[in-house]
This record gives structure tokens, C-alpha cells and sequence, in this order.
């Protein structure tokens, strides 16, 4: 076994170095969402009687039952864990998936894991490094939360929600390793080790919303179930953690023996042949082909969530209420028009954020064709590069237009108002989407190294666009996300499209230049 795991400390140095970046950006927003609701949730709610109120209104609330999970008790510790824990837990998630399927499906892809397995690397080496880079990563997570807010709630409810998160994070760290194993391609691996937490997401609401107690057996069927009972500062049940643990080594364990199964490059799962000539007769063909099951997966996720975002505004403004805080923050981030506009903007603001992720995701399957050499026999042929890579950035585009336009039919349904109106508040935010996805194809024409650097710009736009009114953070700090700058509708009175205009006229310029630096630099070696 010694020599299986061989190499290990030098290939999780390695990718501690080629994550010093990416990793330390994901910890910092996971305990900066964590650490900045206590502050928000007692500007809102400043005494317990408050704090009482709003967890009897959010328990008897169905709809946003399922979207943050019941309440266990009305202390600042326990609102914030209800508030922050689950999507705390998915961000985990997302950074441990990332994380080990970076170091292990990707480097076999791209052919560098052969060229290091013929030093002195033992067979279990890679994945085992991956594994520790992840828990790394998620135990950084869990001491700032539980750092953070151990001084003024408590030091076992805080201990309690950040190992929850991290545990959350390894359990799907465990997945990722499987998925690894099973697919091809890292894109593949991603996507189902994805959908798995979007499954986990969704058997947790379904569950939270039918029972007021989340002890539903939906709820209890998903990891991110388990991480509401925990229930930091509400009794804690340090037992679940025990669940965590022993379900997680589980997955190492079936992890370790299926990359005992198979040769380095190969899969259980292989992927099917490509299909004769004359299926697809050109890039842009080849292109949609490559990005259709992503806008596929995106498009349903944008309708449901949608449909759930719809169907909460009631229950949200009446939860609201009278509470001038929560009303003025609500406002800030979806206009001063009637609250049940303010909250359906601020709900269509929160699409066109999250579409962002998408159109980066898109832009940069550029970088992907080419850092795993598949761009470069294409390109040998009679293709341009600009026809070549505009074939991805019409589907990244005009998929982006799609997910929005999906998602505000669902919000109206969802709401069972306008639904050309819930439409148009939606595709209002493409502008502030184009303009990130243009920036991503800039950086992929012209320093393609540093390309997933749009995942970052992405993350700043939604974390400001979040938290940001929460923390009262002043307007120019905000101004700094091109989402701020564009109209809230509906209900919007003084409708100013310059702004708006402004955004398209500077992604065409950016998404131009990057063009012309790609046309004019060498294909990445």
C-alpha cells in the first residue's frame, strides 16, 4: 500500500501551488457569507421577540421552508445557521468538486498524469492528493466559520456549523472522486458529480417543505439534509456529524477500488463514439453539439428555480411585513417600487448573477478545447479560429439569453402574475451577463493561463450582488458589478436604458479585442 501512495506529498504540494488562488477565493466567500449574516440578521431583527417572530412566520412559510429550511431556535447563531448553513454547505460542495476533479479526471485528460505517473508515483497517489487538497480546503472553511463566530454565539454551535460545512464539502469531495473514475472527461465528471448536488438541493426542499420540523424523509435522504440537523445553536446533534463521516469514507473507499480497476486515461463509463460525417457539417455545429447538454441542464434548473422564486413572493412580503430593515434591503437590491415588484426584481437580479456562472462555463469550453488538444486537429483543417470559436460564444450568448428568458417565464408562472413582465425582468440583466462572458472570452484570447480568473470576476458580481445591500456596503462599492447599474423591473417608474446600452456597447468591445487576440497569439502548448 506504501508503494501505491508513493509521490503524494509532492503531488498535494503541487496542487496546493496550482490552487493558490482559487482555493483561498472559495474559502474567503464561503465564511464571508457565513460571517456576514449576524450582523445583517440583528439590524433586521434587533430584539428576541423579533427573532421569535420571524422564525414562527418562516416555519408555518412552505415555500421559503424549502428554499432555506426550517428554523430550530430564534438566537442570532441559529438564525444564521438556518440563514446561511445549506448554501454554505452547496458552495462546499461545488469547491470540493472542483477541487478533486481538477487533480484527477482533468490531469488525466490532458495527458500530464502519465507523464507524471512514469516517475516515482504510486497508483493511488493522484487521487490521494486530490483528496487532501479538498480537505484542506474545506477544513480552512470550517475554522473561519467556526473562529468567526465562536466569540460572540458560541463556541459549540459554531464548531458545530463549521464542521458541518466542511464535512458537507468532503462528503461531496468523496462523490467527485467517484464521478472521476466514472466518466471520461472532466466535463462529464463535473457534470454528474453537479447534478448530484442539485439533487441533494432539491430532496432537501421537497422534504422542508412539507414538514415544519425537516424531519421528512426527503430531507433525510440528502447530505444537505443532514447538515440542517446538526442544528447548530439549536441542541446540537453532534451525531450527524458521525453520518457525515462514515458516508464519506464509504465513497473514498469505492473511490480507491474502482481507480484500482482501470488503467490511467480509461473510465467504466466510456464515451460514445463521435457521429459519421455529415452529422455535423461545421464548427459552429461541432460547437452547439459540445454545449448542449450543459444549456440543456442550465435551462431546467433556470425554469424550476424560476417557478420556486415565483411562488415565494407572497410568503415573502408578508413575512416582511413591516420590518423596515428587511424592507429597505429588499428594496435596495429590486428597486423602490411595491414590495412584491421589489422582491420578484430582486429575484430576476438573482438569475442574471447566477447566469453569469453559465456564460463563463460556456466562454471558457474555448480554453478546455484547447488546453486538451482537441482544438488543434480542427483548427488544421479549413476553420478559422473565428469561425472556430464563434460557434462556442453564439451558444455561451445566446444560451444565456435562453436560461433568462426560461427563467422569468417560470418566475411569473410561479407568481401567476405578467408573465411577459417577469420575462422582461430577466432578460433586462443580460447586458451585465454579456458583459462578464465577454470579459471571459478577452482573457481566453489573450492570456488564456489566467482565464479562469472570469470565475472570479463572476463570484464578485454575485457576491456583491447578495450580500452586499445586507451589509449596507456604500453605492460605489456596489457600482462596481455591472449588474448595479441596470433597470429594476418590474415596477421600475423612470425606466433609463443608457446604462444598459452602455453594457452591450462595452461587451461587443471586449469580446473584439478578444477575437483579435486570439487570432493573432499561438494555440496554448
Amino acid at each position: 500500500m506504501r508503494n501505491q501512495l508513493a509521490g503524494t506529498a509532492g503531488l498535494l504540494r503541487l496542487a496546493l501551488r496550482r490552487d493558490r488562488v482559487m482555493m483561498p477565493v472559495w474559502v474567503l466567500v464561503i465564511a464571508l457569507l457565513v460571517l456576514s449574516l449576524p450582523a445583517s440578521l440583528e439590524s433586521a431583527y434587533a430584539t428576541g421577540d423579533d427573532r421569535a417572530r420571524l422564525a414562527a412566520a418562516m416555519n408555518t412559510n412552505g415555500s421559503l421552508r424549502a428554499l432555506y429550511g426550517p428554523v430550530f431556535g430564534d438566537s442570532l447563531g441559529a438564525l444564521t445557521a438556518w440563514r446561511g448553513g445549506v448554501f454554505a454547505g452547496v458552495l462546499a460542495a461545488i469547491m470540493s468538486l472542483a477541487v478533486v476533479i481538477r487533480h484527477t479526471r482533468e490531469e488525466e485528460e490532458t495527458g500530464r498524469q502519465e507523464l507524471l505517473s512514469a516517475a516515482m508515483v504510486g497508483r493511488r497517489a493522484p487521487l490521494t492528493a486530490a483528496l487532501l487538497a479538498a480537505a484542506v480546503a474545506n477544513a480552512a472553511a470550517a475554522l473561519l466559520v467556526a473562529v468567526g463566530l465562536a466569540g460572540a454565539h458560541g463556541a459549540a454551535g459554531a464548531l458545530a456549523l463549521g464542521l458541518g460545512i466542511g464535512a458537507t464539502g468532503m462528503l461531496f469531495a468523496g462523490i467527485a472522486a467517484i464521478t472521476a473514475q466514472l466518466t471520461e472527461s472532466a466535463r462529464l465528471s463535473k457534470g454528474l458529480a453537479g447534478a448530484l448536488i442539485g439533487t441533494a438541493f432539491v430532496l432537501r426542499a421537497a422534504g422542508d417543505a412539507g414538514s415544519t420540523a425537516g424531519d421528512s424523509a426527503l430531507t433525510w435522504a440528502s447530505p444537505l439534509g443532514w447538515l440542517e440537523h446538526v442544528r447548530a445553536f439549536a441542541g446540537e446533534r453532534w451525531w450527524v456529524l458521525g453520518l457525515f463521516a462514515a458516508t464519506a469514507a464509504a465513497l473514498v473507499a469505492a473511490a480507491y477500488a474502482l481507480a484500482g480497476r482501470r488503467d490511467i486515461g480509461m473510465s467504466f463509463l466510456p464515451a460514445r463514439p463521435g457521429p459519421a460525417e455529415g452529422r455535423i457539417g461545421s464548427a459552429g455545429a461541432l460547437a452547439w453539439r459540445l454545449q448542449r447538454g450543459g444549456l440543456a441542464g442550465w435551462s431546467l434548473g433556470f425554469l424550476v428555480a424560476g417557478a420556486v422564486f415565483g411562488s415565494m413572493t407572497d410568503g415573502a412580503t408578508q413575512l416582511v411585513g413591516d420590518n423596515a430593515r428587511t424592507r429597505e434591503i429588499i428594496q435596495r437590491m429590486g428597486g423602490q417600487s411595491a414590495l412584491a415588484d421589489a422582491f420578484l426584481a430582486t429575484m430576476a437580479g438573482m438569475l442574471g448573477m447566477v447566469a453569469a456562472l453559465y456564460i463563463v462555463s460556456a466562454v471558457l469550453r474555448l480554453t478546455g478545447e484547447e488546453t486538451g488538444r482537441r482544438a488543434e486537429p480542427l483548427l488544421a483543417a479549413p476553420v478559422g479560429r473565428l469561425r472556430w470559436a464563434g460557434g462556442h460564444l453564439a451558444a455561451a450568448f445566446g444560451g444565456s439569453a435562453l436560461i433568462l428568458l426560461l427563467g422569468g417565464l417560470g418566475l411569473g408562472l410561479g407568481h401567476g402574475r405578467d408573465v411577459a413582465a417577469a420575462a422582461a425582468a430577466t432578460l433586462v440583466q443580460l447586458p451585465a451577463v454579456w458583459v462578464i462572458g465577454a470579459l471571459a472570452a478577452l482573457l481566453h484570447g489573450a492570456a488564456p493561463k489566467y482565464a479562469a480568473g472570469a470565475w472570479g470576476v463572476a463570484g464578485a458580481a454575485l457576491l456583491l450582488g447578495w450580500i452586499g445591500p445586507a451589509l449596507n456596503l456604500p453605492q460605489a462599492v456596489l457600482d462596481l458589478s455591472p449588474f448595479a447599474h441596470l433597470p429594476k423591473l418590474p415596477g421600475a417608474q423612470d425606466l433609463a436604458w443608457t446604462p444598459s446600452a452602455a453594457l452591450v456597447g462595452l461587451a461587443a468591445a471586449l469580446l473584439a479585442a478578444g477575437l483579435t487576440a486570439l487570432r493573432r497569439r499561438d494555440l496554448t502548448a
